[in-house]
């Protein structure tokens, strides 16, 4: 492994050595920076420890860069960050770390660049890189994480046991790096993991979150919520998730196991797309599945209505998992309750008002849907797979086509509550809504054109069958 710095960052480096040689401190580099470039993948943060007034080196930094930059300072941590072109800078004073059962927020005192190291989470974030005179460039390893990184390997520096029951995010972070990375976790690391589990339950809902965020938006996110469920921890931080695993089987008859049909819809979309949104949704699209599941002796086993529950299961776990309860929310519970259609619409000839109320009801979503719909054939059996994805073919034909001659994207009919009220002088009532509806249902039908004069025609048309005109 090479340690390559680029040629902006070699001169941030030397700035941070003048400065920590007028303070009289020791300075080094630290963490996530040290790992990534030793790996050879980009890192825009920098991790600065000094044995001694970490805010006091930022301070002297600062005023030694052009443009000055922004800088913000925590004092109750003891810590400052500096923001210079592309980099965010991070100064802390060596610390040593002591912890209480009931938190994971710890007591915090002045330490040594060992007693630093020690306090790390895993052997490849404890390499440190000396910025001091006297050993310029030396990458100080002091628990053979050069040599987890070239074996990919996920350990804590000291004992896991105490690592994880310290601050039990760790776990967590643990499995995040093994996916990021495509690292293993280390057999004791891995069994501790199992054995902490329950210390999860001290660690907020937001910083868990932000992990599994980071997971999901991985290249291989399955790989990290398969150690997840198989060390305990889904079931205590996403219960619904772990839920979905197992196959019951009645009358020699079994379904498919959607905890790792998940898993692979999973998969599959994050091949196609980075959007962390869609990735939710294929999280999410069967999540309803375990309390709608029914065995039926001439049907086998079924799942009616799993899209309509899901899509009202969404908030409540958005809400318990601190995600966002905004638009963010409501597309993820838009594609759940519409995963279904595109799929079944290909089991039957293709009809325009069929892609039409398809087409209305997704909105600009529509291409999202199908690329979940896509992600969402899966199968052992090849031939009915390239069914599938034949039919899902001629359907994305079939939407450019509707869509190009109808434009109902973001559709609104052309004839809006509010016109209808001004026209026959109505207050708000049932039969504005009546009349309102049976517009659009008879234009996305194909029996209405979409434009104004033939909506007001079958609009009189209609109010004079249900004898609100003479």
């Amino acid at each position: 492994m090479v340690f390559n710095i680029k040629p902006f960052e070699r001169k941030i480096f030397e700035l941070i050595q003048l400065s920590a040689t007028e303070l009289g401190v020791q300075v080094y580099i630290v963490g996530g920076y040290v790992r990534d470039r030793l790996l050879a993948r980009e890192s825009n943060d920098l991790d600065v420890v000094c044995v001694g007034d970490g805010i006091a080196l930022a301070e002297k930094l600062a005023s030694k860069l052009r443009p000055l930059p922004y800088i913000a300072f925590y004092k109750r941590f003891g810590t400052a960050m500096i923001r210079h072109k592309d980099l965010e800078i991070e100064f802390v004073g060596a610390r040593k770390e002591s912890y209480s059962l009931d938190s994971r927020k710890p007591a915090v005192e002045n330490g040594s660049l060992e007693d630093d190291q020690n306090r790390r989470d895993f052997t490849i974030n404890a390499l440190a890189l000396s910025l001091n005179n006297e050993d310029y460039g030396k990458i100080i390893d002091s628990f053979n994480g050069f040599h987890d990184l070239e074996n990919k390997i996920i350990r804590t520096p000291l004992d896991p046991d105490k690592t994880f029951s310290d601050d039990p995010l760790r776990m967590i972070r643990a499995i995040r790096f093994a996916t990021q990375l495509d690292f293993n976790i280390e057999s004791s690391t891995l069994n501790s993991i199992v054995k902490n589990k329950h210390r999860i339950s001290i660690v907020s809902k937001e910083r868990i979150c932000t992990e599994l965020e980071k997971i999901i938006s991985s290249d291989r996110p399955s790989k990290g919520f398969k150690l997840l469920f198989d060390t305990g921890l889904l079931q205590i931080i996403f219960p619904e998730m772990a839920a979905l695993y197992g196959v019951e089987v009645k009358n020699n008859l079994g379904h498919k196991d959607n905890f790792y049909h998940t898993l692979e819809v999973l998969e599959n979309i994050s091949k196609d797309t980075k959007n962390l949104w869609l990735r939710w949704a294929a999280i999410l699209h069967d999540i309803a599945k375990p309390p709608t599941k029914r065995f039926d002796p001439n049907l086998g086993w079924t799942f009616h209505g799993h899209e309509a529950l899901g899509a009202a299961m969404v908030p409540r776990i958005f809400k318990r998992m601190k995600l966002p309860l905004d638009s963010k929310m409501k597309y993820v519970q838009k594609l759940v309750l519409l995963h279904l259609r595109p799929i079944a619409l290909t089991n039957d000839n293709i009809t325009d008002s069929a892609v039409r109320r398809l087409l209305f009801e997704a909105g600009n979503d529509i291409d999202d849907l199908m690329v979940l719909c896509k992600a969402d054939i899966t199968s052992k059996n090849e031939g009915k797979v390239n069914r599938y994805k034949e039919n899902y073919n001629i359907l994305r034909e079939k939407l450019k086509e509707v869509e190009k001659k109808d434009h109902l994207r973001n559709w609104q009919p052309p004839i809006s509550g509010d016109d209808i009220m001004k026209i026959f002088k109505l207050p708000p009532s049932r039969d504005v809504g009546i009349l309102k509806t049976a517009i659009r249902e008879a234009i996305l039908d194909g029996e209405v054109e979409n434009n104004y004069e033939s909506a007001y025609a079958y609009m009189m048309k209609k109010a004079r069958e249900l004898d609100m005109i003479k």
